[in-house]
């Protein structure tokens, strides 16, 4: 047995021959010798689903029907016919990049795995136990949970990990995905199957088993680039063969550089150095070109080629700045020698059904990342190590990667069978990934070390239990992954644990490294908490919503439309979940008296208030040099702290990253008496700018405007005007008024940034109950809409009753007197049929009193 250690999809691999293996699964219940087809890659409750056996587990309480699959062992099976000319290769190897989680694999009699780990790939070679005709494959997998209850039962106390949802917290001791125990936004559903791609592979006199494009020096003039393979010489003698790397970009001449070599028998270590001048560098979302080398590594053996590898390589160089200052200790990305102003999200598993996230939907969810205008997602650590595909299309779109190892908000093991197992994994995935343009950084886990500091465990477990998770802390995140990592990726960068910082409300937070805010979340802060607490980097900050209601309605029947339904808490995770809701929205809204009132206005709170952490984030740079949000989308329609719903709806709080997110954008916020406009740009050029102030009244009149000239910042905020608050807002009733900000380019007049200020809360806002004016017009298999009122309406929201739609905007302040063309899109690019539209705004809603 031997694990995969490089790329072995297609996309990255060329295979001189391979057989899928996908086809004539079956699937039986250990015990019951019921045999029902299966697919394959897929889970059993995939399975159980399509054969009838389980209800929908995303209905309304269905979730409690699908627990007993995790206690029983299920088998799968399938036959293939092999060729005498196949069988005829030097050597055949079975491949399976993934199997979830404990699992015996069978051929034609023979054991030939014993699988424990779902974040690897194996590969076994086979040739030995295959015939002609047909052959037999029999996959085992054991139930988790009873796998694990020996260690559970001997253990000697019960590890703190509080997102396991059942009484006997197993979960720490297997490595499998952490969240499908259940999380504080997840459904439990504890997963087992073939659940990434099975495959023969047949090979000829030598195989490339990985190969390293190792970026040792990049600047604009010169890449230095040393090209470092695994050939497996599967003959039992010498073979001289010849190595060829070439490089190609789009149509210009390819670079090439060749090398004789003597392969012994078994893996033959290769490096062939190549300098590329004056290289295309890969720049990030909003710098310019994502630009792909393609890298081709060959091996010849008497002039024929025998295998062959690629990738596609952007070439770059990523540098953490952690660095002691006067303040504290810096927390940035430097990217071809330039800061970056990191603006981006928190990434979970995109479903509790791993095997249905194709490469369709990963396409998707990095076209709305790349149209908030995002240059980084982190993969948390409490989920998976994506497939391929979300790399490869990070590569493409200029998104960098912040990638944690999978370990989460609890202690680990220590014991030798577990850090072996661990030691696998991250040869596995670092050599997996470590060619993407996209990883950007490692980072040992999410919230340990600031759980092992200030979650109590010390007072709760006493000092030699509490020692003993130290010790594993130490060997775990301290010793082998850093180890790991700077074995096999050198110079990529490893955090030991996120946040660096300690969390909010403590001494001396927010002064050193990444920092997790949850003061407005588990804290019941107001959101002007977030312009005070500001981080050197916010790698996660976050506040709840319903998704919309069509979503709504996928789960729970009009009966349930109830908050405190039991089917609504069902899908309410968090335990304070719907209370602090409603909570904070009476901070700034009056709280409606129907349901579908409370989800569009929770919908309009998380946005508005997430939007304004972004922008005190931006302001304070380069104090500050990131924000990410948590979190980016939902792994089953639930309420949560997502921008984008399970169906890839984007909920308001995405609108508003978009907008606080924009490369040029001005700001005007209160610092005591004075009004003060902030002009936040990623451009790296400066220009001459117009910034264009207008004091209007909901009706549209103009009651003051005047202008101020300066220049676009370059990379940076500035404090661009400032007024006194009262003169700003001088013989005008503030609660009937805004001002419009209009920034513009001096001399071409282009418009930068476009925005709004609202001088006291909606709460206390006489808002116009506004005719919004809509016309409908189909457009090449789209719906445009033309939008205008004459007065001011907030926060307009515009509903179709299609799942996964596009809208040109949604969630928007519709201006007195100023037409709004909204484009809407099918998700997946089929012509819209006719579609009722339903538009909302803020004054349409009906409240209680507070």
């Amino acid at each position: 047995m031997a694990l995969l250690t490089g790329f072995f999809s297609l996309g990255n691999t060329t295979l001189a021959d391979s057989l899928t293996l996908h086809s004539g699964w079956q699937f039986s219940k250990y015990g019951s010798n019921e045999w029902l087809p299966a697919v394959v890659p897929g889970t059993v409750h995939q399975d159980l689903i399509a054969q009838g056996k389980l209800p929908d587990p995303f209905y309304g309480m269905n979730e409690d029907e699908i627990q007993w699959v995790e206690d029983e062992d299920w088998l799968y099976r399938t036959s293939f016919t092999l060729t005498e000319e196949q069988l005829a290769h030097q050597e055949i190897f079975l491949v399976f990049e993934g199997l979830d989680t404990y699992a015996d694999v069978s051929l034609n009699g023979a054991c030939i795995l014993k699988a424990d780990n779902m974040f690897v790939g194996y590969r076994v070679p086979v040739k030995h136990f295959l015939r002609k005709g047909e052959n037999k494959l029999l996959v085992s997998f054991r139930s988790p949970l009873r796998e694990a209850m020996p260690q559970w039962e001997t253990n000697g106390f019960i590890y703190p990990a509080a997102n396991d949802h059942r009484a006997e917290r197993v979960s720490i001791f297997t490595r499998k995905a952490p969240y499908s125990y259940g999380w504080d936004w997840g459904i439990r559903m504890v997963t087992c199957g073939i659940w990434r791609p099975v495959r023969l592979e047949f090979a000829g006199q030598a195989v490339i088993e990985d190969y390293f494009v190792c970026q040792e020096s990049v600047t604009s003039s010169r890449a230095e680039v040393d090209n470092r393979l695994e050939i497996n010489n599967l003959s039992n003698q010498i073979q001289e063969a010849q190595v060829k790397i070439t490089c190609t970009y789009g149509q210009e001449r390819s670079r090439m550089i060749e090398q004789a070599v003597s392969l012994q028998p078994g893996v033959n270590t290769v490096s062939l150095p190549l300098n590329i001048e004056s290289p295309h560098l890969w720049m990030p979302n909003g710098w310019g070109e994502a630009a792909l080398y393609d890298f081709h590594a060959s091996v010849t053996i008497d002039g024929k080629t025998v295998a062959c590898k690629q990738h596609q390589i952007g070439l770059r160089s990523i540098r953490v700045v952690q660095e002691k200052d006067s303040l504290g200790m810096s927390f940035y990305f430097e990217v071809n020698g330039i800061p970056m102003f990191a603006k981006g999200t928190n990434l979970i598993p995109s479903d509790a059904l791993l095997p249905r996230v194709t490469r369709e939907r990963y396409v998707c969810l990095l076209e709305d990342v790349q149209a908030a205008h995002m240059n980084m997602i982190r993969v948390w650590g409490g989920g998976v190590y994506e497939d391929d595909a979300l790399y490869e299309e990070a590569d493409k779109r200029g998104i960098l990667v912040w990638q944690d190892f999978m370990f989460a908000c609890t202690p680990y093991p220590h014991d030798p069978a577990f850090l072996k197992q661990v030691s696998e994994e991250a040869v596995y995935n670092i050599k997996r990934l470590r060619n993407h343009a996209s990883l950007a950084m490692w980072c040992g886990n999410n919230e340990v070390s600031e759980g092992m500091k200030y979650w109590g465990w010390k007072k709760k477990y006493g000092t030699e239990i509490y020692q003993q998770l130290a010790d594993g802390y130490d060997i775990l995140f301290r010793r082998l992954l850093p180890e790991k990592v700077k074995e096999l990726d050198p110079g990529r960068f490893y955090l030991e644990s996120s946040p660096y910082e300690a969390n909010w409300g403590r001494p001396n937070t927010w002064k050193n490294g990444d920092s997790h805010n949850w003061g407005i979340w588990y804290g019941q802060k107001p959101f002007e908490s977030l312009d005070a607490e500001i981080p050197r980097f916010m790698s996660e900050f976050g506040f709840q919503s319903f998704p919309e209601m069509k979503t709504i309605h996928s789960f729970a029947s009009p009966e349930d439309y109830n908050m405190e339904s039991p089917v609504m808490n069902a899908h309410q995770k968090s335990s304070i979940g719907n209370f602090l809701i409603k909570k904070t929205m009476g901070l700034y809204y009056r709280v409606p008296e129907k349901f579908e009132d409370l989800v569009y206005l929770g919908l309009v709170l998380q946005g508005q208030g997430m939007r304004q952490g972004m922008e005190a984030h931006r302001r304070n740079r380069p104090y500050c040099m990131g924000s990410l949000i948590w979190q980016l989308n939902d792994s089953w329609p639930v309420v949560s702290w997502s921008a984008i719903d399970y169906y890839g709806n984007w909920k308001a709080l995405h609108y508003q990253s978009r907008r606080a997110f924009a490369p040029v954008l001005v700001d005007a916020v209160r610092e005591g008496d004075k009004l003060k406009y902030y002009v936040m740009s990623d451009v790296l050029k400066t220009k001459d700018i117009v910034l264009q102030i207008e004091l209007t009244d909901f009706k549209g009149k103009v009651l003051r405007r005047h202008q101020v000239k300066g220049e676009l910042p370059v990379n940076s905020s500035a404090l661009f005007y400032e007024e006194d608050w009262n003169s700003a807002f001088a013989a005008c009733d503030t609660t009937t008024s805004f001002i419009h900000m209009t920034l513009k380019g001096a001399h071409d007049r282009q418009v930068l940034s476009d925005e709004v200020y609202y001088p006291v809360r909606p709460k206390a806002q006489h808002l116009p109950q506004a005719k919004i004016n809509c016309k409908i017009k189909k457009k090449n298999g789209a719906c445009e809409l033309t939008l205008k009122s004459d007065q001011l309406a907030r926060d307009v929201f515009i509903e179709i009753p299609v799942q996964g739609v596009r809208f040109s905007d949604n969630f928007f302040d519709l201006l007195p007197g100023v037409s709004r063309k909204i484009l809407i899109t099918s998700g997946d690019g089929s012509p819209l049929e006719d579609v009722s539209v339903h538009i909302r705004q803020l004054s349409d809603i009906s409240y209680t009193e507070n």
